[in-house]
């Protein structure tokens, strides 16, 4: 009888010591594209959403609470998404979930994060079905920290025809994307609107074709002034490449946010003079000292830095509505996100609308590639 109480004595405490320090914690969940086709982006943002961990628990916290990341790869595919936001709801029970950057994998997961109240904040999840249904009503429990396609769509569409003066555009889109759909539809209405024509649109599909020439030719039969790459990564680095080779030397390529630095190793001189509407630039000398730690802790340039610095500052917005919250409570985050208003983050300041979580007004900048690199070009907000 006494061994029996011993027993259970200590796995009382045991079980004792587990809850002690499970409320010593606040455990944030991050969807990350590691593998697949958006691995380019995921090591550098798991990156940055650590460095920002780290220097939150190092001032302390959050409620006087540290804040233990749990990251897991959704291998770039919509179906991996769902099934690590399960397991980070059921088995990790965290109180909020980042990422991920894709815009397909946030609309497959919105439905179960949205059942099982955790809110989730997408980072480059651009498409306008992340946080608001077919039906134009609000996703609860879904955020996001970058603009949307509609505005991203029609930033392309006011710099061609307004800043650059092109009135003729064709279009090489991903038939299987969320995101290249969302972005070629609103560049289009945009675009119309500032009396630019589509001359020309042929599509692939992402992820299986690798040989663009035969749409690319067409295009170069036409008298396009201007290609429009609504695509992501090396969907955009090999048709620009492609497209050089086959002697498209006056053409000038525009696109969203999908760009990426590591598109200069696949397409190099090719990707001279490109302009791609963007999130925030690496010369903003407010970037600096989120720059500068990531090169001490990592030794690393950060090239993807969109990705990574929108992943940084997803986790110290959440960490801003934990606090205004005075609760760890997933329903009181958030009511939190939501009430946002001028938050001064590292790359902007932010307000969110409740009526669609979306951020209000952010500022976008172009960004052009010259000498092997991408630098500032301007702001832009289209009239």
């Amino acid at each position: 009888m006494k061994k029996a109480t011993w027993i259970l004595a200590v796995l009382l405490a045991a079980a004792l010591g587990s809850c002690a320090y499970a409320e010593d914690v606040i455990k944030v969940g991050y969807l990350a594209g590691i593998t697949g086709d958006f691995a380019a982006y995921g090591q550098p943002e798991v990156n940055a959403v650590k460095l920002a961990a780290d220097e939150i628990n190092a001032k302390g916290g959050v409620l006087g609470k540290k804040i233990e990341l749990i990251v897991y790869d959704y291998k770039s595919r919509a179906e991996d998404a769902v099934n690590a936001a399960r397991r980070l709801i059921d088995h990790d029970k965290v109180v909020a979930i980042l990422g991920s950057a894709s815009s397909g994998a946030n609309i497959a997961t919105a439905p179960l994060v949205t059942r099982a109240g955790i809110p989730q904040i997408g980072t480059l999840s651009t498409n306008p079905l992340v946080t608001v249904d077919e039906s134009g009503n609000v996703r609860p429990f879904m955020f996001r920290i970058c603009f949307i396609d509609p505005y991203q769509g029609r930033l392309i569409g006011y710099f061609a025809a307004k800043e650059l003066g092109k009135k003729k555009a064709a279009i090489l889109y991903d038939v299987g994307s969320d995101y290249s759909h969302g972005l070629r539809e609103h560049f289009i209405s945009s675009y119309e609107e500032f009396g630019g024509t589509v001359v020309a649109e042929h599509a692939f599909r992402g992820g299986q074709d690798v040989d663009f020439r035969a749409q690319l030719t067409l295009i170069k039969q036409t008298d396009a002034e201007i290609l429009v790459l609504p695509n992501i990564g090396k969907d955009l680095a090999l048709p620009i490449k492609q497209a050089r080779e086959l002697g498209m030397e006056d053409i000038i390529f525009i696109g969203g946010d999908g760009y990426g630095e590591f598109m200069i190793e696949i397409a190099g001189k090719a990707l001279e003079g490109s302009y791609w509407m963007y999130h925030l630039a690496r010369q903003d000398p407010a970037m600096k000292p989120f720059f500068d730690a990531y090169r001490e802790k990592y030794n690393d340039e950060c090239q993807e830095f969109a990705i990574a610095v929108l992943a940084y500052d997803s986790l110290y917005w959440l960490a801003d509505a934990i606090e205004r919250a005075g609760s760890a409570d997933p329903k009181a985050i958030r009511d939190a996100l939501e009430a946002t208003k001028d938050l001064k983050l590292h790359h902007a300041t932010l307000t969110m609308d409740p009526k669609t979580h979306n951020p209000v007004d952010k500022d976008a900048v172009v960004l052009t590639v010259q000498d092997g690199k991408s630098v500032f070009y301007k702001k832009i907000k289209p009239e």
